[in-house]
């Protein structure tokens, strides 16, 4: 019999999510003249706590007759996303300073970030499903949340659409499953499925329905429009949290459920895996806007993680929660350059990042950084992810999933390295303004600077992940 200790435990993170935003409910309702310095001092703060109760007291076990697991592997997966969420956080403090509803921003995006944990800790489609709800529709308001601008409504309702039509596929294969094996356990599907034509149209449907999520081509569609038109730091928000919280849900149903699919589901990501990367890479080079830029340098990544998934090894599966830590660090720190510059000048056209270094010499090192993080240019830790990733695809012998990758690494370099060049060689006759950056954007930068080096030099950190696997 559990106890009510053992019971608060093992949804630790999930109650401290809760903790915080009945905080904010509170917060809203009763303190309507405290300042918004105060409310954000506060919120970070609390973050930050999260984060570090995230890393204590951790127990493995199961809750409501399975629907509920957690272990080590789990809690870090979800304090890597805790990280992230901070980040983004601080990062955001220009904007939010200027913003009427800031404790309704904090709100949704933890409401979308509690629905992500229950999504991790699923052991079972049905729990699974409704957590994917939670964590989504929130975030449809948070692409919204620049009422006054069009193109934000636009990107909320493309969010909705896209969001409806991968949950309905995603929905009628789960009902699929469930009628041809009557249950939605996953210890129970793994022995239950037998590869009849309609169980292997199921998975189809359900592999679609993560393709949505993730942005993998075909399904991308919606990626680049909804990044440009929401805020920067819901951008930063989708590109990363979401993102990695759906690849690590993807990589335990492909893994554990669906093992026995493993050559059907290999073959599709051989295909996806080469389009995601050919054509992410392909049309960041034509990308003026730097949120789409970024956008399609994001759906590109997913090609490099869908090469790690391909593996079906412990080796490919560290890889993938290595990489993603790697990706929240530099993708944040391009974003956090790329929010600042938005928030105090309106500033968002490639164009209008020639010549920065001359004006803003800080904000160009970090941006620049960041894009050789994502770019895989040694000693920064993106080196050290992908060529993980490409190790862990090598293992099947796969050796033209490999050269194509390689290939595709080049042209990134490509697009990567035309923006440094924009920020440190071209002329601007209108150069954005020296910038003073106040000290949480600051303490942001300096964590994912440090993350970008420390990670990928300090060998402890695979290795760590690699043991939570072996566990």
């Amino acid at each position: 019999m559990m106890n009510m200790t053992d019971f608060f435990i093992l949804m630790k993170h999930e109650l401290v999510l809760l903790l915080i935003l009945f905080v904010l409910l509170f917060i809203k309702v009763f303190s309507s003249n405290i300042k918004k310095d105060s409310v954000l001092q506060w919120m970070n703060l609390l973050l930050f706590a999260n984060i570090v109760i995230g890393f204590f007291f951790n127990q493995d076990g199961w809750l409501f007759a399975d629907m509920f697991q957690t272990n080590s592997l789990l809690s870090f997966e979800k304090n890597v996303l805790n990280v992230g969420v901070w980040l983004i956080s601080l990062q955001s403090y220009h904007w939010l300073k200027e913003h009427e509803h800031i404790e309704e921003f904090y709100m949704l995006m933890l409401s979308s970030l509690l629905g992500m944990f229950y999504m991790i800790s699923s052991g079972n489609l049905l729990m699974f499903y409704l957590a994917l709800e939670l964590s989504t529709i929130p975030m449809a308001a948070l692409a919204n949340f620049d009422l006054n601008k069009r193109s934000s409504s636009e990107a909320a309702m493309k969010l909705i659409f896209s969001s409806a039509f991968s949950s309905g596929l995603l929905l009628l294969g789960v009902s699929f499953i469930y009628g041809t094996t009557g249950t939605l356990n996953f210890v129970e599907l793994s022995s239950l499925l037998n590869g009849s034509p309609l169980q292997i149209f199921s998975f189809i449907l359900i592999f679609a329905g993560f393709g949505f999520k993730i942005s993998a081509v075909p399904f991308h569609l919606w990626t680049a429009d909804v990044y440009q038109g929401s805020p920067v730091a819901v951008t930063s928000y989708l590109s990363v949290i979401s993102k990695g919280a759906i690849v690590f849900v993807f990589v335990s149903v492909l893994f554990s459920v669906f093992k026995s699919f493993d050559v059907l589901w290999y073959n599709m990501i051989f295909i996806i895996s080469i389009m995601t990367m050919l054509i992410g890479n392909l049309f960041a080079i034509r990308q003026q806007n730097m949120k789409r830029f970024l956008a399609f340098s994001s759906i590109a990544q997913v090609g490099f993680i869908l090469i790690g998934i391909s593996s079906y090894t412990i080796e490919g599966s560290t890889s993938i929660v290595y990489f993603i830590l790697i990706y929240i660090f530099s993708n944040l720190a391009a974003f956090g350059v790329i929010s600042l510059i938005s928030a105090l000048t309106g500033k968002e056209n490639g164009d209008d990042y020639k010549g920065l270094y001359k004006t803003n010499p800080a904000l160009t090192w970090i941006l620049t950084i960041a894009l050789f993080s994502l770019a895989g240019i040694p000693p920064t830790a993106g080196f050290f992810g992908k060529f993980f990733l490409l190790i862990a695809g090598a293992g099947k012998g796969n050796y033209i999933l490999i050269t194509i990758a390689a290939i595709n690494m080049v042209i990134a370099l490509y697009y990567y390295l035309k923006v440094v060049k924009a920020m440190f060689m071209d002329e601007n006759e209108n150069p954005i303004e020296k910038i003073t950056i106040s000290i949480y954007p600051k303490i942001s930068f300096i964590i994912c600077i440090l993350g970008i080096l420390v990670t990928g030099l300090y060998s402890n950190i695979y290795q760590y992940i690699y043991d939570l696997f072996m566990c």
